[in-house]
């Protein structure tokens, strides 16, 4: 039985987005009776705070990436889809598979329609190299949420990874579609990277750079072709041969990449 907590890489998705940023804590103010047109010195501002919540709690220790005071505070907190889902986040980015698909699953009993739960228990999979049973995860999400370009990005990238390159593009071309700015990378999402192998992580790098140059963004491109040269998956011949990436040509930074290439 494969031991669900041994990796050889990191998980080659993207993990939803649920926790964008710190938790605001909310103040509210209230006055005393004093009138308003008192003197300043005079009026006194009652400030009542609220406390933050065990969840909130976690929120914000998940920021600070102190994912195991996270689920800590998350286990204090009322046990609903949401902070299942968030615990089985932390357990992930610590490479703790096991829990990570036990709270995933037991989100799942809770709300069976969610597809943040369904794209992450893809990018687990992935983790473990299980594309198929990752595969499958995803098009579960596509089913409840079929414009999330995450989801289909990360179907793209699960797709490459099995060697099926034209599918994976066709797929990371949608996500485009549905949000030019889906391979942006930002520092609001919780991301896990994922490289399965040197030849797999070099065709998701490959197809990415595709991405970034139909994005409008050709200093992304050409960074991510030399990660793909790098892995040994292209060659300069291959990508001039390669009609998606006729937009560099003429620009000095791939001229250089490709001088580098030939003059390593």
């Amino acid at each position: 039985m494969r031991n669900l907590n041994q990796h050889r890489w990191l998980p080659l998705i993207a993990v939803a987005s649920i926790l964008a940023s710190a938790p605001v804590f909310f103040a509210q103010a209230a006055t005393s009776g004093t009138p308003a047109t008192a003197p300043a010195a005079d009026r006194i501002i009652n400030v009542t705070y609220e406390s933050p919540t065990p969840e909130e709690i976690g929120d914000s220790l998940m920021t600070y990436q102190r994912y195991q005071e996270a689920i800590a505070s998350y286990k204090r907190a009322a046990g609903s889809a949401a902070v299942m889902n968030k615990m089985g986040i932390a357990y992930q980015l610590m490479f703790n598979f096991q829990d990570a698909l036990r709270c995933y699953d037991a989100s799942l009993k809770l709300d069976p329609a969610s597809a943040h739960v369904y794209n992450n228990l893809g990018t687990v999979y992935d983790g473990l190299l299980d594309y198929r049973s990752a595969e499958r995860m995803y098009r579960k999400a596509l089913k409840q949420e079929p414009g999330s370009a995450l989801v289909v990005k990360n179907l793209g990238s699960n797709l490459l990874a099995q060697h099926k390159y034209k599918q994976g593009w066709e797929y990371y071309k949608a996500a485009l579609a549905l949000d030019p700015k889906i391979f942006e990378e930002t520092t609001n999402r919780f991301r896990v990277v994922n490289p399965a192998s040197i030849e797999d992580r070099g065709a998701v790098n490959y197809y990415t750079a595709k991405g970034y140059l139909r994005a409008g963004m050709t200093d992304r491109a050409i960074e991510y072709l030399r990660k793909s040269l790098d892995e040994g998956f292209t060659s300069p011949k291959k990508i001039m041969a390669d009609d998606d990436f006729a937009g560099l040509l003429g620009l000095p930074a791939f001229a250089r990449l490709l001088a580098e290439q030939r003059n390593p």
